[in-house]
C-alpha cells in the first residue's frame, strides 16, 4: 500500500510516494516561476504549475512503482486566487498570497465591516495576503474577465478538478480566504452581500480528509497509476506541514522553512482576542479536525535565499555544478562560524508579523571594506532567525506557549542553520526522519481517507520520528542575545528612510 502527498508551493511542487510507515519510496520536484513585473505584484501561470505537477507526481510514481498506490492528497499555497471559466478553464493567472496590490481593497474591507469584526467572523483581519481582497481586486483591474468567472478556486480545488475529482475546497483552505464563517463553517453571506458577490464562486468547502473522487482513466495511464486512486482533499501547506511534524496539540511549535518562513502552532480553542488581531496572527481551522491553527509569517524565507544566490553566489553555482555539489550547502560552508560583523534586515517584501509594515524594505548595516558577502550571507540567516525570535515572543504574550519546536521544510537540510536558530531562540530544535512535513501530511490524509490509518492521531503515532537534536550553545545564546537587543533598533531606525523610497 502506498499513498502519495504533493505539495504545491509559491515556487516549486514536490510530488512523493510513502509506505504506511512514512518512508520515502519515491519523489519528483519542478519548480517553476512567480512573475514579479511590478512593485507589490505576484502572479504565476496556474497552467504551467499544472503541467509541472504532472511531470513531478510522474517521476516520483516512476521511482516508487505506481500499481499499489491507493489516495493522493494535497498540500498547497494559501490564499492565491484563480479565476475560472465555465469549462474549468483559467481566465488570467494566478494571483498569489505575496501580491500585495490589494492594500486598497484590505482597506476597503475594514472600512465596510470593521477589521476587528471581520477577524472575530473569520479569524483572518483584513491583509491584502487574504483571498477575499484578490477577488475584489480583480473585479476592479479586469471587470471584463470578473464578468466571465464561473468559479474562483485555490491551488487545491484546480488541481483535485485537473486530476478529476469534484473541485473541493477543504476547511484550512476555506478559512484563509476571509470569507468564510469560522464557527458556521460556511461561506459567510453578510460578507459577500456586503461587496455584491454571491457564495457560489467558491468550491464546496469539506473537511480536510474528505474523498474527492477517483482519478480520470486517461490521466492514470500517463502517469502510471492505477485507476482506482483516490482523490482527498487536503489542506493549506502550514496545516499539512504541521500534521507530518505531529503538531496535533498545543504546546508545539513547527519551524517551516520553504519560500516563506513560518512558526506554527495548533489551538485548542479559536483565539480571537485583541493582541492576536494586533499582532496579525491569524485564527483558522486546522487539517486535524476539532483543532485551530495560527502561525507567524516571514513571506521571504527560502525566497531570500534563492534571490541572495541567483544574484550575489555565482561562484557557488559554478562550483556545485563543477564538483556535483548544492550551491546552497556551499554556501552555508563559506559564511563565518561565529556572529556575521553586519546586520541584515530580511524586510524585502515588507515585514511580515507582528508588524506587517508593507513599506517596510531591507537594510544592509555595519558594512566596511573588510565585509565579505559570505559575512552577508550569514547576517540574512541571523536576521530572518532574529524575526522568528520576535514572533515567539510576541505569541507567548498573546497566550501561546510553545515549549518544543522542530524543524521541516528546506530550510531543515541545513545544519549550520539550525543549530544559528537553536542559539539564538536558546532552545532544542528537533529534525525529523522526514524533512518533507508538507507531503507526508498530505499523505497521511490520503491514507485516513481510504482506511490505512484509523484516525490521524494513529498516523502520526506510526509516522512521524525525530531524528536530531540541536541543542543551544550557551557562549552563542549570550552573543546572540546581546546581539538580538541591538537588532530591535534596526527596523525602527531606518522605517522613516523606507517611507521615503
Amino acid at each position: 500500500m502506498k499513498l502519495i502527498g504533493l505539495d504545491v508551493g509559491t515556487t516549486g511542487c514536490k510530488a512523493i510516494v510513502f509506505d504506511p510507515e512514512g518512508r520515502i519510496l519515491g519523489e519528483g520536484f519542478r519548480e517553476y516561476e512567480v512573475i514579479c513585473e511590478a512593485p507589490a505584484k505576484a502572479e504565476q501561470d496556474a497552467d504551467r504549475v499544472w503541467e509541472l505537477a504532472k511531470e513531478a507526481v510522474r517521476e516520483a510514481v516512476a521511482k516508487a512503482g505506481g500499481r499499489d498506490v491507493q489516495a493522493i492528497s494535497l498540500s498547497v499555497q494559501g490564499d492565491a486566487i484563480i479565476p475560472m471559466d465555465g469549462d474549468g478553464r483559467p481566465l488570467h493567472p494566478a494571483i498569489l498570497g505575496m501580491d500585495y496590490r490589494s492594500s486598497p481593497q484590505a482597506e476597503q474591507c475594514a472600512k465596510v465591516l470593521g477589521g476587528f469584526e471581520l477577524f472575530e467572523q473569520t479569524g483572518m483581519r483584513p491583509h491584502p495576503m487574504n483571498s477575499l481582497t484578490k477577488v475584489l481586486l480583480l473585479r476592479e483591474l479586469a471587470p471584463a474577465i470578473f464578468d466571465k468567472v464561473a468559479k474562483i478556486v485555490t491551488y487545491e480545488d484546480f488541481i483535485l478538478g485537473k486530476l478529476g475529482g469534484e473541485a473541493v475546497i477543504d476547511y484550512t483552505m476555506a478559512s484563509r480566504t476571509m470569507a468564510f464563517d469560522l464557527r458556521g463553517l460556511r461561506w459567510s453571506e453578510s460578507i459577500h452581500r456586503a461587496f455584491g458577490l454571491d457564495e457560489s464562486i467558491w468550491s464546496r468547502p469539506v473537511p480536510s480528509g474528505t474523498a474527492a473522487g477517483t482519478i480520470r482513466r486517461e490521466l492514470a495511464d500517463e502517469l502510471g497509476l492505477p485507476a482506482s486512486l483516490v482523490l482527498v482533499a487536503g489542506g493549506h501547506d502550514q496545516t499539512c506541514a504541521a500534521l507530518g511534524a505531529g503538531a496535533i496539540r498545543p504546546g508545539l511549535g513547527v519551524v517551516s522553512t520553504g519560500t516563506a518562513e513560518v512558526l506554527s502552532t495548533a489551538l485548542d480553542r479559536p483565539l480571537l482576542s485583541k493582541a492576536m488581531f494586533d499582532s496579525f496572527y491569524p485564527c483558522y481551522l486546522h487539517a486535524s479536525q476539532g483543532l485551530y491553527f495560527t502561525f507567524s509569517l516571514n513571506h521571504v524565507g527560502g525566497i531570500l535565499l534563492r534571490w541572495w544566490r541567483d544574484n550575489f553566489a555565482f561562484q557557488e553555482i559554478a562550483d556545485g555544478r563543477d564538483k556535483g555539489a548544492d550551491p546552497y550547502r556551499l554556501i552555508d560552508d563559506r559564511m563565518p562560524k561565529g556572529l556575521s560583523p553586519i546586520m541584515f534586515l530580511p524586510h524585502l517584501n515588507g515585514s511580515g508579523t507582528p508588524g506587517c509594515d508593507l513599506k517596510s524594505k531591507g537594510a544592509v548595516v555595519g558594512l566596511t571594506l573588510a565585509t565579505t558577502r559570505h559575512d552577508v550571507a550569514k547576517a540574512i540567516l541571523e536576521g530572518l532567525t532574529f524575526e522568528l525570535k520576535l514572533n515567539l515572543e510576541t505569541m507567548l504574550s498573546c497566550g501561546m506557549r510553545i515549549e518544543e519546536l522542530v524543524a521541516v521544510g528546506g530550510g531543515a537540510k541545513s545544519s549550520s542553520w539550525l543549530q544559528l536558530k537553536a542559539d539564538i531562540l536558546n532552545r532544542p530544535l528537533w529534525t525529523l526522519r522526514c524533512h518533507e512535513a508538507a507531503c507526508l501530511g498530505a499523505a497521511l490524509l490520503a491514507g485516513t481517507a481510504v482506511g490505512i490509518y484509523k484516525s490521524l492521531q494513529e498516523a502520526v503515532a506510526q509516522t512521524v520520528c525525530h531524528e536530531q537534536e540541536f541543542a543551544p550553545c550557551t557562549n552563542r545564546v549570550a552573543a546572540y542575545s546581546e546581539r538580538y537587543e541591538i537588532y530591535q533598533q534596526l527596523y525602527p531606525s531606518v522605517r522613516e528612510l523606507h517611507c521615503k523610497l
